[in-house]
């Protein structure tokens, strides 16, 4: 399990997901796995395919365990203070303007505005996996600011998916919701000595109702494990996501990523692509560069002047190189901007893939040579914190 836990493990899983899937859709068996994926199965009432049930299901359990950590972070972690939060905060808005900007100005015109959200994303296990496998002898406090921006950022992932992705949502279903979520936080308090099997039991059962509420109210399905992660008391939560993390890192991020990049190629000429093809290509890769570096420059004037050189610029760009890998989140973003353009939807998830995959070539040359210069610089590893 150790090794389903390593973000470099975590990162390659991903890549390779996503690879065989782009791969087995373009072979003899495309049709067929396309055909499974839109198979829709349930019970009465509630009937999804099986792509959305990878989508809506599990990936709200990815959600969980992202909402888990934001709250860690606010509450005991690297953005438990405003002093600690400002510069990252200020980085990761820069990073999500910039390249929704990039966007709308390629794509914004076409038709295709609502794509404005998908290069927006980081992807937060992708991005620390980049770093882990290419930044040794980097020091802590990088990797430290790349996961307080990557947080931050699926704070404000979630935040959209929230509000624009929503419409015409049942209140009465919500407010049920509100109320099974309130429970489950409460009976997290309690989770321990002889209880905690019963407890647990009827935890998990509310955690499925408050899923199904949120999901047939017409609020997209992850935000309930959002709302899950965040009420549950922090040290259960932390002892679960510590049991969930394998089954993330090792089933259910690369059976999305699989999923999401069963995707045929456009048998086109680039030019008869869509601008929102084009919009995701550029804004990932150039926008978020852009806008986190600009952002992290204009956020460390908040930090005091002894301070400021803890992250050099070099290292503020080599971060927002890595800010530029969207996948998973972006992946999510793409289906849900363009549901109802299928065709759309799938050059946005290959510009997605090819987007983040410049980012990661970026990134990882970055990462390689800041690391051999700190490494020549401090033959001695750095001190963590």
């Amino acid at each position: 399990m150790s090794l389903i836990r390593s973000e470099r493990t975590a990162a390659g899983l991903l890549l390779g997901a996503a690879a065989l899937g782009l791969l087995l859709a373009n072979t003899a068996v495309g049709p067929a796995l396309a055909d499974l994926q839109h198979t829709k199965i349930g019970w009465p009432g509630t009937q999804l395919t099986v792509g959305h049930w990878i989508s809506d299901g599990l990936l709200a359990i990815f959600f969980f365990i992202v909402a888990v950590e934001l709250k860690h972070e606010l509450v005991v972690g690297e953005l438990n203070s405003l002093q600690k939060a400002i510069h990252p905060a200020i980085a990761a808005i820069g990073g999500v303007i910039v390249p929704a900007g990039v966007y709308l100005l390629i794509a914004g015109s076409s038709g295709y505005g609502e794509g404005w959200p998908i290069p927006t994303a980081t992807d937060i296990a992708f991005a620390l996996g980049v770093l882990a496998v290419f930044g040794r002898g980097l020091p802590n406090r990088l990797r430290v600011f790349l996961l307080a921006l990557a947080v931050l950022d699926d704070l404000i992932a979630i935040l959209i998916i929230a509000l624009f992705f929503t419409t015409n949502p049942n209140l009465v279903e919500l407010g049920l919701a509100v109320v099974t979520v309130g429970l489950f936080g409460l009976l997290s308090r309690y989770l321990r000595g002889v209880m905690r099997v019963p407890i647990g039991v009827l935890m998990v059962l509310l955690a499925c109702l408050s899923w199904w509420l949120v999901q047939d109210s017409g609020v997209h399905a992850t935000i309930a494990g959002v709302a899950l992660g965040l009420v549950m008391a922090r040290k259960p939560a932390g002892r679960v996501t510590h049991h969930l993390e394998p089954w993330s890192n090792g089933v259910i991020l690369p059976l999305f990523a699989f999923s999401a990049a069963l995707v045929p190629i456009p048998q086109v000429a680039p030019s008869q692509l869509a601008p929102a093809f084009w919009g995701i290509l550029v804004a990932l890769p150039v926008g978020k560069l852009i806008g986190i570096t600009v952002g992290g420059w204009l956020g460390s004037f908040t930090k005091r002047r002894a301070d400021r050189g803890k992250i050099s610029f070099e290292g503020l760009v080599m971060v927002s190189a890595l800010g530029g890998i969207g996948f998973t989140v972006s992946l999510l973003m793409n289906e849900l901007a363009f549901a109802a353009h299928s065709e759309v939807r799938d050059e946005g998830t290959l510009a997605v893939l090819i987007g983040s995959g410049i980012s990661i070539v970026i990134a990882a040359l970055l990462v390689s040579r800041l690391a051999r210069k700190y490494r020549r610089e401090h033959p001695h590893p750095a001190p963590a914190g």
